[in-house]
């Protein structure tokens, strides 16, 4: 059975940080290319960052560029979400997801992605 569990959310003023973690059991995750998404109240949910199977290869949405930096751990079988410089606009449910495809590129499609965590609240006030 597929798990995904996010952690690391919280509470943060603008200007700080925080670092995401998220763990992926029940899968082949060093074969899996990891996303973070993120969802604002009364809005879509918006693909932020992506990371291959081997970490070779990343991806940030324009919004987060410069601030947030992804990376992994295949041998915890977690991918991690350092984020800084943080925004009120960053405020949003945070989820990560494993692609159903195995060794494919980086995608910002929530499509792409089959297995999901519940989700970790991030919060930043100005």
């Amino acid at each position: 059975q597929v798990q995904v569990v996010e952690s690391g959310g919280g509470l943060v003023q603008a200007g700080g940080s925080l670092r995401l973690s998220c763990t992926a059991n029940g899968l082949d995750f060093d074969a899996r290319t990891m996303g973070w998404f993120r969802q604002a109240l009364g809005k879509e949910r918006e693909g932020i960052s992506c990371i291959t199977w081997s970490g070779g290869s990343t991806y940030y949405a324009d919004s987060v560029k410069g601030r947030f930096t992804i990376s992994r751990d295949n041998a915890k079988k977690q991918v991690y979400l350092q984020m800084n410089s943080l925004k009120p606009e960053d405020t949003a449910m945070y989820y990560c997801a494993s692609t159903r495809a195995v060794y494919r590129s980086c995608s910002d499609s929530s499509s792409a992605y089959d297995y999901w965590g519940q989700g970790t609240q991030v919060t930043v006030s100005s």
